[in-house]
């Protein structure tokens, strides 16, 4: 395998790992994660031997999510109020990257089975959202974060979420952006099932990936693309509109005090502007 930034991959007994390292605190999706996922999966998915992926975080937290710091020289033109048409043109290209890479994860030829604990923020969500089949330790949180920092979710929760948890639970995530406990997202369906630490939920992780690869490989395949294919367009639809939105309406006002507000480590007073 080639070697990664932001990623560890290692593939035994027809089953790859793909752990998150960051180089961001907390696994945040920096430059780095945004250019490597598409292509670790593109690699894996060359790889005949390859029959399922286990995908996870490393150390406390599965993902803070968007790391603002590292992405600032890509965001902060977009971001300065003033942008024309060719800043947000090239912001809209830009988005339309970075839904790649969760694309290219929900899109693996083989089933993609997700572990998280910690935080699971934002970008995160929409990671593991991606996957197949997700578990998640008692620990583990989990936020869809981007109303409160001023911008739409824009990298797939908005569009996959419904066809997991429900249209009503994916609205209620994203208007209020509060905090899920493991439980309640066990509840709602965003996991498949809740392990009493990170090392059980990979362990059951480890063993579900184990028994996919196990299947003839065609037949789990096949059964992926029949699942996945009422939803693609669907998908790939909204995808487009929310790019195409962002890069219109995303300067604001309120995203300048929700991003001052994170940095100050104070509440955000929004006005709408």
């Amino acid at each position: 395998m080639s070697q990664w930034t932001a990623f560890e991959v290692t593939v035994a007994d027809h089953v790859a790992e793909v752990t998150l390292i960051g180089p961001g605190k907390g696994n945040a999706m920096g430059p780095d994660f945004w250019r490597e996922l598409p292509e670790v999966f593109a690699e894996l998915d060359a790889d005949t031997e390859v029959r399922a992926v286990v995908l996870a975080g490393r150390g406390k937290h599965f993902s803070f999510g968007l790391d603002l710091s590292a992405m600032a020289g890509e965001l902060g033109p977009v971001l300065a109020g003033d942008a024309l048409a060719k800043t947000r043109t090239e912001f809209h290209r830009m988005v339309l990257r970075m839904q790649g890479a969760t694309t290219a994860v929900a899109r693996s030829r083989t089933p993609v089975v997700a572990v998280i604990q910690g935080w699971c923020i934002g970008g995160g969500v929409d990671l593991i959202a991606a996957a197949d089949i997700r578990y998640a330790s008692a620990d583990a949180t989990f936020s869809v974060r981007e109303a409160k920092v001023g911008m739409v979710a824009d990298m797939g929760s908005l569009q996959r979420l419904p066809a997991i948890i429900g249209d009503a639970h994916t609205r209620e995530l994203a208007f209020t952006a509060k905090d899920i406990d493991a439980d309640a997202a066990l509840r709602i369906n965003l996991v498949n099932d809740v392990l009493p630490d990170a090392d059980a939920a990979l362990a059951t992780a480890r063993a579900t990936a184990a028994q996919i690869a196990a299947n003839p490989p065609l037949v789990v395949q096949g059964v992926k693309d029949v699942l996945d294919w009422p939803l693609t367009g669907t998908v790939d639809d909204g995808l487009r509109y929310v790019a195409a939105w962002n890069a219109a309406f995303l300067p604001s006002k309120d995203i300048g005090e929700a991003i001052s507000a994170i940095f100050e480590k104070r509440p955000p007073s929004f006005t709408g502007e």
